[in-house]
């Protein structure tokens, strides 16, 4: 492969008011500092991975949207957006991309050996309902994966991992909101690459690694999030290098790092077994000691 492509990111700026433990008094600073890395390690691309804002009401979202606009507008670096779930409650996706100034559905882009997937599933909380994963969605990304012929990173707001929630402070106990309803449908989609895949993604405000079927899937801790950097915030954003390796590096108060061989990750993995109770083989060993 060519010298590797490196990709900055940043997730969840969650700019407005302080709501929990998201310090969003504190997004347009860390924003300008996000700029300044970007500015030193002059990546390839600047991806954005959604909730840019803590949702208020239409015309104030509007506004706040605007201000994390313009603080994107210094980057000289190609930039690519995707709507998390806030920048949804008040707004359309044509009201973000008019703001933004780009769209912002399913996005294609090849830059050197690697083909980038912005994968602009649903990310609207639907109330009542939650997250829906919608079928044209997942037709795009299956259409998407099976025409590759080159290695796919991808890009979502919603991760598609079911990684647990143990421990975070948000989704520990509503881990129906951090993911899709049917993920494993999108996983099953990704089990037919027959390239090299990584993919990440934001809303969970953490750093996780977990790995399905061969395939990493990443996620970055919110760039205003303070829940595992009490009392300040985390001021994450990452680095990804994709070429023989992928390589990945979370900069800030909650550092993080993988690295993955890119061959590695077309490894398939044995489809689970059932549960040992409907095994026929296991539930005629059960029987037999239980005759015995």
């Amino acid at each position: 492969m060519a010298k590797a492509l490196r990709l900055a990111f940043v997730a969840d700026i969650h700019h407005g008011e302080n709501s929990f433990t998201k310090m969003g008094a504190h997004a347009l600073p860390l924003l300008a500092e996000f700029r300044r890395f970007v500015a030193q390690a002059r990546p390839d691309a600047v991806i954005d991975l959604g909730d840019r804002i803590s949702d208020c009401d239409h015309a104030t979202d509007l506004r706040l949207e605007q201000e994390v606009a313009e603080a994107f507008s210094a980057i000289a670096a190609p930039r690519f957006h995707l709507c998390g779930n806030h920048d949804r409650d008040h707004l359309s996706v044509a009201e973000n991309e008019a703001i933004l100034g780009q769209k912002l559905g399913h996005r294609i882009i090849d830059l050197g050996d690697w083909r980038l997937v912005l994968w602009a599933a649903d990310s609207k909380i639907h109330r009542p309902g939650g997250f829906v994963l919608q079928e044209a969605d997942l037709l795009w990304l299956a259409a998407t994966v099976n025409a590759a012929d080159r290695p796919l990173a991808i890009m979502s707001h919603v991760p598609i991992s079911g990684h647990g929630q143990t421990g975070n402070y948000y989704f520990e106990r509503n881990p129906e909101f951090s993911t899709y309803p049917g993920a494993e449908r999108a996983r099953a989609v990704l089990r037919q690459a027959n390239v090299p895949v990584v993919c990440l993604s934001g809303h969970v405000h953490w750093n996780t690694l977990t790995t399905v079927d061969g395939i990493p899937h990443l996620t970055l801790q919110s760039l205003t999030e303070s829940f595992t950097t009490l009392p300040e915030p985390a001021g994450s954003w990452g680095l990804l290098e994709l070429d023989e390796t992928i390589t990945w590096t979370v900069h800030g108060k909650d550092p993080f790092s993988a690295r993955v061989e890119a061959g590695e990750t077309l490894r398939r993995w044995m489809t689970p077994l059932q549960p040992f109770h409907e095994h026929p083989e296991l539930r005629l060993r059960h029987l037999a000691l239980a005759a015995e």
